[in-house]
This record gives C-alpha cells, sequence and structure tokens, in this order.
C-alpha cells in the first residue's frame, strides 16, 4: 500500500474512534463558513486537525473547512468529513475523502473512507479499487454486484425541475428509481454499485477529486452544471 494512503487509513481510524465517544456539543456547534462555502461545525474541525496530523508530510493540504495548509510539491484535496449534515442528524452515510494529486493536476490515489458503515475505500491510478473493513488488514478488490437496482442523485432536494423531467421518460422497469444520501465522494464509490450517479450544481473539487478516481472504467461525462456516471 503507498504510504499515503497508509496515512490516511490511520487518520480514518484515530477519526472513527472519536466518534465512537459520540458527539459532544462542542462537535455541533457551528464555528464558520469554510473554504468550500459551507458552514464548518467542530465535528468538521476534529477531523481536519488528525488529518493534519497524519498527512501534512505529503504535500499541501487543501480543505473544505479551513483552505490552505502547509505546502508541497504534491496536493492533498480534503474533505475531513463527507455528509456533515448526515452524522449531526445521526442519519448513518457520512465518512471522509482525500485525494493525492500530483504537480501536473492528476489525482494518482485517493482514499475514501464510509465511517458509518466502517469501510474504507482505495484507488491508486490505473489500479483496480480496494476495500475492507477500516481496522482490517486485508483488503480486496471492490467491484459491481452486477445486478443494481437504484440510481444516486446527489443534491435532488435542490433540483425539483430535473426530478420532474426524470419521471416524464417512459420507462418499463425502475430504471429512473434513485437514492439522495447527501455524501458526494462516498456516492461516487457506490456508483460502480449503482445504475447511475447524477449531481447537478456546482462541482467542488473536495467532492469530485477522489471520488472521481473510482470511476476509472466507467462512462463518466463532466458538464459546467452536472455529472452523469454510468
Amino acid at each position: 500500500m503507498l504510504p499515503f494512503l497508509a496515512a490516511c487509513r490511520d487518520a480514518n481510524r484515530a477519526i472513527a474512534l472519536y466518534l465512537a465517544e459520540g458527539l459532544s456539543p462542542k462537535d455541533r456547534l457551528e464555528t464558520k463558513v469554510g473554504a468550500g462555502g459551507d458552514i464548518s461545525t467542530g465535528v468538521d474541525l476534529m477531523a481536519e486537525k488528525i488529518f493534519v496530523e497524519h498527512l501534512s508530510s505529503y504535500g499541501r493540504i487543501e480543505s473544505e473547512e479551513s483552505g490552505t495548509i502547509g505546502s508541497g510539491e504534491y496536493t492533498i484535496i480534503l474533505d475531513p468529513i463527507d455528509g456533515s449534515s448526515n452524522i449531526l442528524s445521526g442519519f448513518p452515510y457520512y465518512g471522509t475523502s482525500a485525494a493525492w494529486v500530483d504537480p501536473e493536476g492528476t489525482t494518482v490515489a485517493a482514499c475514501i473512507c464510509n465511517l458509518a458503515s466502517g469501510e474504507v475505500f482505495f484507488k491508486v491510478r490505473h489500479e483496480v479499487p480496494l476495500h475492507g473493513d477500516l481496522f482490517s488488514e486485508t483488503y480486496v478488490p471492490f467491484e459491481s454486484t452486477g445486478a443494481p437496482q437504484v440510481g444516486l442523485f446527489e443534491r435532488a432536494y435542490a433540483h425539483a425541475d430535473v426530478v420532474a423531467r426524470m419521471a416524464e421518460i417512459p420507462h418499463g422497469d425502475a430504471s429512473w428509481k434513485f437514492r439522495a444520501p447527501g455524501a458526494v465522494a462516498l456516492s461516487l464509490v457506490y456508483a460502480m454499485r449503482a445504475r447511475f450517479f447524477l449531481f447537478v450544481g456546482v462541482q467542488r473539487s473536495y467532492d469530485f477529486a477522489a471520488g472521481l478516481l473510482f470511476c476509472e472504467g466507467l462512462e463518466v461525462q463532466i458538464h459546467e452544471d452536472y455529472v452523469i456516471v454510468t
């Protein structure tokens, strides 16, 4: 395993152990508008601090919460908590994402963790993605189940017009049945096991840098105001 990915795993383990104690009032406290435009809470900043401790030697960190941290030849695009609203609501679909980007702007490795399920995913460019239990040392290829029943539509809540248009398209099965779980990077990982992934809106690197690497080998269309993976 690449040392960068091992460091990401160790950071996620530390975050998972912290979360196992339960969220404190400080974790729920809204602190500031983060670099990504969302409100940062205590739990976001806690996770960011742990990642900085583990990853700062691998390059300059661009975090959704605090923006640029440190320096280096490589860039680490970090979302310390992917699905912040979910974790604060007790909805079990949240995690972290970190992408390692070379000086030419190519994402060469990524780690995404589903903290709610305890599953971690690793991807190196042009290699098969791996996954396994966060506290295990054994990882296996992450593959399609071969029979997806639903799609994933992130930010569907903000685009009722698109949902209505989808409902107008004739179909004889459940091809347009979708879920909107609310954690973009995680949903990009699970795109391999979905009928489709759809995102409509402004695309932020914190949401997409790591997740899109896991979509190698899938059909990916990136446009100004939407992304489709099938």
